[in-house]
């Protein structure tokens, strides 16, 4: 965001740390929202804010501009969301495939793209079943070179979780390990050593890509004639199905990783009918309603 936007940005316009004024940092949000969405540009003021804040402290600027300039406003965020019949045909066209194991962890576990391909062996606990949540892999550009980045930490605090490994999950990856170990056997010198540590590799032990992942799973759904939605709305498939069950919602942020209930409310408040029921439900304890005749 910094080096591919922000930067160029102010650059191309020669404007200098100390003349930055808060009408320049306006005019580039401004210029953005008309590109990307208004998430997005609030990610640009989060890093704006704390590089001048950063610039304040380090006496290179007497006050920092980015405080009197407002936060961009969230877009309200209505996601697209697999029903269980859906999921289970999804799950029998993803067999076989390189993503298999990706749609089966997002839409069950709610796993993040970045989550998943950061899941290392050491992750697993075959004695206790449980799966922790602990690292991710990230695909970016930077100086134009595509590269991914590995993180030995989620997304946020509360992102790093430990869930249980039902016995399904169990069975998968314990066949998965042994599938593994015989490949390494059978191609040797051939099979790359950088990634063994992994559980997300192919059969030359090569971790599978991000944008492999984003870039086929369309393609599966199109194939296959089922409704397009993105990869990370399996996650919201999993909290919708959870939500549905009777989940509550402080169990749902906690599964999910988030940061917050807020988050969680935020996002999927509006897929909670359950509890709608239960508020109508005591209105008419309480009340005297009576039918029409």
């Amino acid at each position: 965001m910094v080096k591919g936007v922000i930067v160029p940005y102010f650059r191309e316009r020669k404007i200098k740390l100390t003349e930055l004024a808060p009408s320049d940092i306006q005019d580039f949000y401004t210029a953005q929202l008309q590109r990307v969405k208004p998430n997005s540009v609030i990610h640009y003021h989060a890093n704006i804010h704390k590089a001048l804040k950063y610039a304040v402290k380090t006496d290179l600027i007497p006050s920092s501009p980015a405080d009197k300039v407002d936060r961009p406003r969230k877009n309200i965020f209505v996601g697209s969301f697999y029903d269980t019949d859906e999921l289970n045909r999804l799950f029998e066209v993803a067999r076989g495939t390189k993503i298999e194991l990706g749609v089966l962890l997002g839409a069950f576990y709610g796993l993040r793209r970045s989550e998943i391909i950061g899941l290392k062996w050491d992750a697993i606990d075959f004695k206790q079943n449980s799966i922790t949540i602990k690292r991710t892999v990230v695909s970016c550009n930077v100086d134009g070179k595509h590269i991914e980045v590995e993180s030995e930490k989620t997304k946020n605090k509360s992102s790093m979780r430990t869930l249980p490994l039902v016995p399904e999950f169990r069975e998968r990856l314990l066949t998965l390990w042994q599938e593994q170990e015989e490949n390494r056997k059978l191609c040797g010198r051939s099979y790359t050593k950088k990634h063994e540590d992994y559980i997300y590799v192919n059969e030359l032990g090569e971790r599978i890509k991000p944008g492999y992942i984003t870039w086929f799973f369309p393609q599966l759904l199109e194939r296959n004639e089922l409704r397009r939605i993105r990869f990370h709305d399996l996650r919201h498939s999993c909290a919708s199905l959870l939500l549905a069950a009777g989940v509550p919602m402080k169990q749902i942020q906690e599964w999910l990783g988030h940061s917050n209930i807020s988050t969680t409310a935020d996002i999927y408040a509006h897929l909670d009918f359950n509890s709608k029921v239960s508020s109508a439900n005591a209105l008419r304890g309480g009340l005297q309603l009576q039918t029409a005749h």
